[in-house]
């Protein structure tokens, strides 16, 4: 029978480690290159406007509010200004998001982050126009540099 080999199981077992680390990057590496498909391209557009309109909405209100003292039947109007031009704009000039021009529709720019931009807005109005009803004599901050 031969001599025993002495193996020094600690070598062996970072060999096996070492080993499976480089498969499992190399795996990782080829799951990340993956083509997107048309679809996951839709729906990176479509969060990016989402969380867009959640801030927009929330800056509308505060912008309106604060600084024109907007309430009432403008500060609606105000809302709705924004509500349907501001997505445009982020769309084409500030995100330059390029549209098939066979799938295009205007509901794809419209429609993603209504409920957020409306729900933002509201909170963010509705605790405005409350804490600055109780300061006597405020209307807005152009009232008091004017």
């Amino acid at each position: 029978m031969g001599k025993h080999k002495k193996v020094d199981i600690r070598k062996r077992r970072q060999k096996l480690l070492k080993e499976k680390k480089k498969e499992l990057q190399i795996n990782s590496n080829q799951i990340e290159k993956k083509p997107l498909t048309e679809l996951d391209l839709r729906l990176e557009k479509e969060t990016k406007l989402y969380w867009i309109r959640a801030l927009t909405g929330a800056l509308s209100a505060l912008i309106g509010r604060i600084l024109f003292g907007l309430i009432g039947w403008f500060l609606f109007l105000w809302m709705l200004v924004w509500w349907f031009l501001f997505p445009f704009a982020v769309s084409f000039l500030i995100l330059k998001y390029e549209y098939d021009k066979e799938e295009w529709t205007w509901k794809n720019i419209i429609l993603p982050g209504i409920g957020i931009y409306f729900f933002s807005f509201m909170i963010v109005g509705v605790f405005l126009h409350t804490i600055l009803y109780f300061i006597p004599n405020f209307s807005s901050i152009l009232e008091l540099y004017l």
